[in-house]
């Protein structure tokens, strides 16, 4: 059993966020020199999505941390085939390639269990997996049209089989996605896009050593987390959690309004998070938000994604853009756009005083996308 470590430091709420931000890259100056790889080394894990309204979401988190950075440099960061992979994480992210060996637990998970979302008829089962390997060690990376198709004829997430079985030799990870290709997938095995030394690494990492690392790492982009955030941050079961926090290099402490928690020891020894932070439009998947318990406990305030929302009951809009600023998120916007003009449909405050930052970050935003325009049609005020 490991022992219990004493708690070293009580924080303030309000230190505990600053860190939080500062270890997210939106508080101090950002290292503009490491760029795009830098902040997904970072970062740990980077959410994919496939809704566009100003960018995507991955090209978001990017610009909020380092300004106007191009989005060939992004795609290129995250999708240059040997620096970084797409696995489950805390949802379909893209993380970087040293991490590999740590996802054993979900790897063996997934073969424990047999399947994930599809299962494949089991008379054909074994012959579409040996098709899709071979087609693969044949011809060398392909995408899931290029092996065959995706679909099956009905709805969006009616797949083929060549689709269920490519994906499910991706949760085992023989097979790897290290780039995309006009926003799709391009699948190679493990064997080839995978560094011998990391793949030789994960067969000797066992689940526990694997879950102590992912932890020590949820721990370092988040800076301050109560157990709970850790688990929640990558998608690890609580249990896991539990069981390895107190031998991760997490430094036990106690937060106001928190209670116990577990902080990075290299953000302690950074001293107070001091410095300005950036006033930006933040993506609804960015890893800030991913955990919205964390979020309402840390900044006062219900997020959610309003997406799939029926449009009579949205509050905030279709892509509601949080708005941070001050350290504090400040309110939403729901962008658009026509033609060169960024169309604030709908700007909701959190307080009096909050237009000018919304103004402030609405037109950057505009100037990153090409717009020269800004135009507001709704503000709801406190």
């Amino acid at each position: 059993m490991a022992t219990v470590s004493p708690v070293s430091l009580e924080l303030d709420a309000a230190e505990a966020r600053r860190m939080m931000l500062r270890a997210q890259g939106l508080l101090g100056a950002a290292d503009r020199r490491a760029g795009v790889p830098g902040m997904l080394r970072r970062l740990g894990a980077v959410q994919l999505d496939t809704i566009s309204v100003l960018a995507r979401s991955h090209e978001l988190v990017a610009y909020a941390r380092l300004g106007a950075v191009g989005r060939k440099a992004v795609e290129k960061a995250y999708w240059d085939g040997a620096s970084a992979f797409e696995y489950w994480s805390h949802a379909a992210c893209v993380l970087p390639m040293e991490l590999w060996p740590h996802f054993g637990h979900r790897r063996r998970a997934f073969a424990a269990k047999g399947f994930r979302w599809h299962r494949l008829d089991a008379a054909g089962a074994k012959k579409v997996l040996d098709e899709v390997r071979a087609k693969l060690r044949a011809e060398g990376p392909l995408t899931v049209g290029e092996l065959g198709g995706a679909k099956n004829g009905g709805e969006w997430f009616d797949w083929s089989e060549t689709k269920i079985a490519v994906e499910w030799l991706l949760d085992l990870g023989e097979v790897v996605c290290t780039r995309r290709t006009g926003w799709r997938r391009v699948y190679d095995l493990a064997e080839r896009a995978i560094p011998e030394e990391l793949r030789a690494r994960a067969e000797r990492t066992g689940s526990e050593e694997g879950a102590r690392a992912l932890v020590a790492r949820a721990g370092q982009a988040l800076a301050v987390a109560t157990a709970g955030d850790l688990a929640r941050h990558l998608m690890l079961p609580r249990q896991m959690v539990d069981g390895v926090v107190a031998e991760s290099g997490l430094e036990r402490v106690r937060v106001e309004g928190w209670g116990e928690a577990w902080a990075d020891p290299a953000a302690l020894a950074a001293g107070p998070a001091e410095g300005r932070c950036r006033t930006v439009l933040l993506s609804p998947f960015d890893s800030l938000l991913w955990d919205r318990r964390r979020a309402a406990r840390v900044f006062g305030v219900e997020h959610r994604l309003e997406a799939y929302v029926p449009k009579a009951k949205r509050v905030y809009g279709y892509f509601a853009m949080p708005v941070l600023s001050g350290g504090r998120l400040v309110g939403w916007v729901d962008p658009g756009r026509e033609g060169e003009t960024l169309v604030a449909k709908r700007v909701t405050l959190r307080s009096r005083g909050a237009e000018k930052a919304v103004g402030v970050a609405l037109r950057e935003a505009a100037r990153w996308v090409g717009c020269g325009d800004v135009r507001t049609e709704v503000t709801v005020g406190p």
